[in-house]
């Protein structure tokens, strides 16, 4: 971050004043650039890439999208969700046949799991049957199942915070 920048990332709380000395993931679009700007630094990054006889691969590339799909999700001027192609994997689905294919389906809805409200609850029937010896669908856990499938199918939009806007953060007892 530069120098200049960094007291435009202060803030306030119960600990104390803090401003960050490198730009977290989150606040990447607080300090807007004009698009004039974003094209001179895209142009330095290319001619460096460039004289380095470095190479992009051109499907992995994206530029003056709308939305991009990043790390299972969909991220766009209305917000951050889920990315759809997973949502249908999940749909689809079918009922697990070995504690390994449980694993497979808990592993992808889990990482969702922090859309989901009453995720760990849902999930709790089908967390039990990875205890040794103990994989046995019953009406509990195909019920957990066909919850979390339709849970997922319907995950909420994240949004973003107005920046030119006064907010609050508040956070539990962990920090």
């Amino acid at each position: 971050m530069k120098k200049e920048d960094i007291s435009k990332t202060a803030f306030r709380s119960h600990d104390g004043h803090y401003e960050f000395m490198v730009m977290p993931f989150g606040l990447t679009n607080a300090l807007r650039r004009s698009w004039e700007d974003h094209m001179v630094h895209l142009e330095i990054v290319l001619k460096i890439l460039q004289q380095q006889q470095l190479f992009t691969k051109r499907s992995k590339c994206s530029f003056a999208v709308w939305k991009i799909e990043y790390l299972g999700h969909v991220i766009s001027k209305d917000g951050v969700e889920m990315d759809q192609q997973k949502v249908e994997s999940i749909k689809a689905w079918p009922i697990p046949k070995s504690v390994k294919e449980l694993r497979g389906f808990l592993c992808l809805v889990g990482y969702y799991g922090r859309f989901i409200k009453g995720f760990g609850m849902i999930s709790r029937p089908l967390t039990n049957l990875l205890k040794k010896n103990n994989f046995r669908w019953n009406d509990k856990s195909i019920m957990a199942f066909e919850q979390l499938k339709t849970a997922m199918s319907s995950g909420p939009l994240l949004t973003l915070p107005n920046f030119d806007e006064e907010f609050t953060i508040e956070t539990d007892a962990n920090n």
